[in-house]
């Protein structure tokens, strides 16, 4: 990467899980009890997002996690980010809310469908809080969950290797939550970077100029950043950023 790279860039989106904090949910459901257990970002990656915005540049998060999650994730720097949740469903912004797609009649039934397999299966670990998307954690994939899926024709389901998200098939991705957070920012596609590392961020850096990947065994980008010892993939983008920007003063 090289300042040239750089020169169109206003925006840098970021997935979460294996990007900016280490990858896995903990999760336990007991009846109506539901006990969540994730990552937190680092104080160095903090400070690091606090420099981008010093330096102008617009950051993003997209995730298929809820709001609510992503807020307690991300706490530390809520003044000097936008959040992209439940895979392009909606669009957080400095406390205001924009929808981009209402799911509701699409996923009421499935829900109650999949809650029903799950009091049998010892599989199924529970139900992530969602929204607009039904998340459902297992210990493996499970073909019954597939199934129960395809009998709604306008959904469809993905396995990201702890869970299945199962949302509206092309109206509930992470390319259309960047394609309308680039309407809230009033940007085109050569001013967006995006980095993700799972199957599911596929179209998200296909929707961005400058595609970035963390994990070539999954996913393909313009580069490769990969997770490394201690160092997130998200932190060495960051350094290299940073450097070039304080070479070009």
């Amino acid at each position: 990467m090289s300042k040239e790279d750089l020169s169109k860039i206003k925006m840098i989106v970021f997935d979460v899980d294996g990007v900016i904090v280490p990858r896995g949910t903990k999760i336990k459901q007991v009846g109506n009890t539901t006990t969540l257990q994730t990552k937190i970002i680092a104080r160095k990656q903090i400070e690091q997002i606090k420099e981008l915005h010093k330096k102008g540049f617009l950051i993003n998060i997209s995730s298929g996690r809820g709001l609510y999650m992503l807020q307690e994730m991300f706490r530390g720097i809520l003044p000097f980010i936008s959040l992209t949740y439940e895979c392009g469903s909606a669009t957080w912004y400095k406390g205001k809310i924009y929808q981009h797609v209402n799911s509701f009649k699409h996923l009421q039934g499935m829900f109650f469908k999949l809650k029903k397999i799950a009091t049998k299966n010892k599989n199924i670990k529970g139900f992530e809080p969602k929204e607009f998307i039904i998340t459902i954690h297992c210990t493996k994939k499970l073909k019954e969950i597939e199934q129960i899926v395809k009998t709604e024709k306008s959904l469809t389901t993905h396995w990201n290797g702890e869970a299945y998200d199962v949302l509206i098939k092309k109206d509930q991705t992470k390319a259309v939550g960047l394609r309308q957070v680039m309407k809230i920012f009033k940007l085109k596609k050569e001013n967006v970077m995006a980095i993700g590392d799972n199957y599911n961020d596929h179209e998200l850096l296909q929707a961005s100029g400058t595609p970035i990947s963390a994990d070539q065994t999954r996913i393909k980008g313009k580069f490769h950043v990969p997770l490394k010892g201690k160092f997130l993939p998200a932190d060495k983008l960051m350094q290299k950023i940073l450097l070039l920007k304080e070479d070009a003063i």
